[in-house]
């Protein structure tokens, strides 16, 4: 059996596989289908400083090999899952990594302030809308990237903290490096990508908000492309995402450059699928002589 423990910024997992935010809730649902502790870490739904009802219905669309999602960070806020779903995962022997969001810079001090030295890591979704700047999102523009990021890291004292990047920018590379230089301990991507789905009988979007986020198998190349751009352009740690359905998709963002993985459309399509996507892995490292997963990473040579 090949060794799939990876370390990331001091943190030790079991394994790279991570559940992506907002795929899978706080762990429960899928506590209840097999043991949480045979994934690396769940990267909880994306929390706010207070609870949220998300954005009117319909929100989620299908399309070939994506969906279309546009939930709007419906919540619970941060202080019920400091409450009621902390203690739950702390008790699952996983990595707990808490995905948050924030209007202002002041929101993510705040949030950031409060889950400092609770959690195992942060991770900052900054493609929410920044209403002092006119609804442009905190995570396009280098200069925002860097300025959401020092104003977080300022409040994590002993929590690492991971910086989750949009692909709706010019250069995820530029974007990558000024998240490194404004503190982040690692940076996770991609998110999802703007899209719409258009209902041709009511020439209407189906999407109550006529735009969402795509992901699933579909974004894959565009999003292993990313990763290889980041981790070439950054020193710390990357966490690979997007369209993983398979071990073998997974270890492709890692030869890429991804030290970990984050899986999130294929828990909706196969609820199993983190568990499955780490013993295909093993099986896939054992089948080719790798001693250890973490020995693939960064390992593709161009042509």
């Amino acid at each position: 059996m090949a060794n799939l423990a990876v370390e990331l910024c001091g943190v030790k997992f079991k394994n790279p596989v991570i559940g992506a935010s907002g795929t899978v809730g706080f762990g429960r649902e899928f506590n209840e289908l097999y043991d949480l502790s045979e994934v690396g870490g769940i990267s909880t739904k994306g929390m706010t400083l207070e609870a949220r009802l998300g954005n009117p219905v319909p929100r989620i669309a299908e399309s070939t090999s994506v969906i279309l999602n546009a939930v709007g960070l419906q919540n619970p806020g941060v202080e019920h899952f400091i409450k009621c779903d902390l203690p739950f995962l702390r008790e699952k022997g996983v990595v707990i990594i808490a995905n948050v969001a924030g209007k202002t810079l002041e929101d993510y001090g705040a949030i950031c302030a409060k889950l400092d030295g609770l959690v195992d890591m942060v991770e900052l979704n900054i493609s929410c809308p920044n209403v002092k700047a006119g609804g442009m999102a905190f995570g396009i523009k280098p200069e925002s990237i860097n300025e959401v990021t020092r104003v977080s890291k300022k409040s994590l004292n002993k929590t690492p903290l991971i910086v989750k990047l949009s692909p709706n920018v010019e250069s995820i590379a530029i974007n990558a490096k000024s998240a490194e230089d404004g503190g982040a301990d690692c940076v996770s991507l991609v998110n999802t990508f703007t899209g719409m789905i258009i209902d041709i009988e009511r020439r209407r979007p189906i999407i109550a908000n006529n735009t969402g986020g795509v992901s699933g198998a579909g974004i894959k190349p565009i999003a292993v492309r990313m990763v290889y751009e980041a981790s070439k352009a950054v020193k710390i740690p990357v966490i690979g995402m997007g369209g993983i359905m398979t071990g073998e998709d997974a270890i492709e963002f890692m030869m890429a450059g991804a030290k970990a993985v984050q899986v999130g459309t294929a828990n909706f399509a196969d609820p199993y699928a983190m568990p499955r996507i780490a013993k295909e892995m093993n099986l896939w490292l054992d089948n080719h002589g790798v001693k250890a997963v973490k020995d693939i990473v960064g390992t593709v040579t161009l042509n």
